[in-house]
């Protein structure tokens, strides 16, 4: 480290700033977080709503990596629900088990013997140069194009053919052709989702994880952050107040991270500017009766639904809600770059409610305690073509200037909860590795 007692600067308090908080911590060395917001936790936090608690998207915890289940676990002290996973599908009147590819049992025979037809005929040794190629390559054309590929329309706001693939990772099941005719002929089918059962806190919503990560973590709420000269190694907060730091780490998202800093490279603010994102409006209801579903989440893929997909947290724990209730959280996505929103949150209301109903999710006379929209403007990271050259671009700069981004909209890449918080880490071990080199080295 530099002489004397480091300055260490982490900007969001959401997991990823709080696993770079615990590294250094763990290394004896203080940090100070700040968070533009009045509470921490970034897009972990939890809203409540008339005794409803909504979280910001479906948030849960599957992770297998066993010292971060043992992090959340001590993190509620051992107050969780383990909820099975009950993950299906909705697609023009037909509920569907997920994978749909391995539960295609139900669906009218002439699809499933086209799906069929093009799963065996399949290319095995195809060029795969986008994800619409991958699709095709994997479940053949006629499920690719009636599945994945439409709720790519939806929850992407971008056509397959504009995506990479460098995402899929284990989000999408790549069946072996036993699976995919037993569950064409058979009503049970084995569970081989990537999601087998997950932990969610007892109280307090996805937040609940929050209090012991944050112990002993010096957080700065209500400091928006202005301006950063990475010359002077100063912040600059909306307040007019200022801090000098050693080290930074963000991870704040790079679109609005790139505008705080003096004399950015053309380049780099064209390939900031390419970079796309997903945002969210999440319209959340409380309603007044207990037995809306017993599903996780449902995925949808008619265009007639302005979701793609709603979860039900009524499910997760029993103390998200008032007794005697269900909730419900739609997701409708936007995007600046390819689906720009027009509209107010709250107009989607009523499309989102009138949506369940013709699903059969929400009957003509139910009555809602919350109706409610919430406008999440980072949401998911949409990997087009643009995204692989542009994040090289923009991290090569902030590598240049010394700051190590992290987290979901700081890699700009698709992260679950545990992935933020090791991202986080790892920023911080990047920062103590290269702190070994003389002061100043590295930076400009």
């Amino acid at each position: 480290m530099t002489a004397g007692t480091p300055k260490i600067a982490i900007l969001g308090s959401g997991m990823a700033g709080l696993g770079a908080a615990q590294c250094f911590r763990a290394e004896g060395l203080a940090s100070t977080v700040y968070d533009k917001n009045s509470y921490p936790g970034g897009h972990t936090a939890s809203e409540v709503i008339d005794g409803f608690v909504f979280d910001e998207g479906p948030h849960v915890s599957f992770t297998r990596n066993e010292r971060i289940r043992q992090l959340f676990a001590e993190s509620v002290a051992g107050q969780y629900q383990s909820v099975t996973a009950s993950i299906n599908n909705y697609w023009q009147g037909h509920w569907i088990r997920h994978p749909a590819i391995t539960n295609l049992h139900g669906l009218p025979p002439s699809l499933i013997v086209e799906v069929l037809q093009d799963f065996i005929d399949r290319r095995r040794d195809p060029e795969v140069r986008n994800y619409a190629d991958w699709l095709n390559a994997s479940y053949g054309e006629t499920f690719a194009r009636t599945f994945p590929m439409q709720y790519a329309s939806k929850y992407h706001t971008t056509r397959a053919e504009n995506m990479s693939t460098e995402w899929v990772g284990p989000r999408l099941y790549q069946a072996r052709l036993e699976e995919v005719l037993l569950g064409a002929v058979s009503p049970a089918s084995p569970q081989v989702h990537y999601v087998q059962d997950y932990r969610y806190p007892t109280r307090g919503g996805f937040a609940g994880f929050l209090p012991r990560l944050l112990e002993d973590v010096h957080v700065a709420l209500n400091h928006k952050v202005t301006g950063i000269d990475p010359r002077t190694r100063t912040i600059r907060f909306g307040s007019g107040v200022e801090a000098r730091y050693d080290h930074l780490i963000s991870s704040l998202p790079l679109p609005e991270l790139i505008p705080l800093l003096p004399g950015v490279p053309r380049e780099v603010v064209e390939a900031t500017e390419a970079l796309a994102c997903t945002t969210a409006v999440l319209v959340n209801l409380g309603v007044a009766r207990p037995d809306v579903s017993s599903s996780s989440w449902t995925y949808f893929y008619d265009d007639e639904f302005p979701f793609s997909r709603v979860s039900f947290p009524s499910v997760f724990s029993p103390h998200v809600l008032p007794e005697g209730t269900s909730s419900i959280q739609a997701e409708v996505y936007f995007s600046k770059k390819y689906r720009p929103l027009r509209q107010s949150p709250d107009s989607l209301i009523q499309p989102v409610v009138d949506g369940l109903v013709r699903c059969g999710l929400l009957r003509p006379d139910d009555k809602y305690l919350v109706r409610a929209a919430r406008l999440i403007p980072y949401a998911n990271i949409i990997f087009d073509l643009d995204r692989a050259a542009a994040v090289r671009v923009v991290h090569g700069y902030l590598e240049e200037v010394g700051i190590a981004p992290c987290g979901r909209y700081g890699e700009w890449g698709y992260q679950w909860t545990d992935e933020a918080f090791l991202s986080g880490e790892a920023a911080a071990r990047r920062v103590l590795d290269r702190s070994v080199a003389p002061a100043g080295a590295g930076g400009a």
